[in-house]
C-alpha cells in the first residue's frame, strides 16, 4: 500500500509499518561499552534492552512498531540474559524501565517514560508497555491510531 507524500508530492510504493532505533539515546560507544542488536550496557552500570511499542492502526490489517530501548535494572537485565533461550522467559513478570529512545512527532518527548518489559517467547522481541497516563504515546498505544498518523510519521522520518 503505496502513499503520495504531502511534503514532497511524490509517489512512494510502501507505507512502513514499522521504525527501529539502532541504539539507546545514551549511547556513545565509549571503551568497555556493549551494543548488541538486543541488549546494550553503558558505563558497566546502565542496561539496556530491545523491545516494541505495539500501536493498534484501526484502519489496517497490521499494527505499527517502534522499536525502542528501555533502561532496566541490573538484577531484570541479568534475568534477562539468564533466560534468554528459555520458553519460561514468555511467563516472566514485566520488567520496570525507562523508555531509552527519543521518538520523533511527541510532546512532550518520550525519553524516560515510565514502560513495563513484556518478555515473549525466544526469538520475539519483547513488547513494551508505556504507562498509561495523558501522554500522546500512551494514548496512541491504548487507543490505536489511523493510517493518516503512520502517513504523518513516515512523513516526518523522511523529511525532518
Amino acid at each position: 500500500m503505496g502513499y503520495t507524500c504531502t511534503c514532497c508530492g511524490e509517489h512512494h510504493p510502501e507505507l512502513p509499518f514499522a521504525y527501529g532505533a539502532p541504539a539507546p539515546d545514551f549511547w556513545q560507544d565509549a571503551e568497555g561499552d556493549v551494543l548488541e542488536p538486543e541488549r546494550c550496557v553503558i558505563g558497566g552500570q546502565h542496561y539496556f534492552l530491545r523491545g516494541r511499542i505495539v500501536l493498534p492502526v484501526l484502519d489496517a490489517e497490521e499494527d505499527f512498531e517502534w522499536g525502542v530501548w528501555v533502561s532496566v535494572s541490573k538484577d531484570n537485565f541479568f534475568r534477562a540474559e539468564d533466560l534468554w533461550d528459555s520458553p519460561d522467559r514468555a511467563a516472566e513478570p514485566p520488567y520496570f524501565g525507562w523508555l531509552a529512545t527519543g521518538l520523533p512527532g511527541y510532546e512532550p518527548g518520550t525519553l524516560n517514560l515510565k514502560t513495563n518489559l513484556h518478555t515473549r517467547p525466544p526469538g520475539e522481541r519483547p513488547v513494551i508497555e508505556v504507562e498509561p497516563t495523558g501522554h500522546p504515546l500512551a494514548v496512541e498505544q491504548r487507543d490505536g491510531i489511523t493510517l493518516i498518523r503512520v502517513q504523518a510519521i513516515a512523513e516526518l522520518l523522511q523529511h525532518p
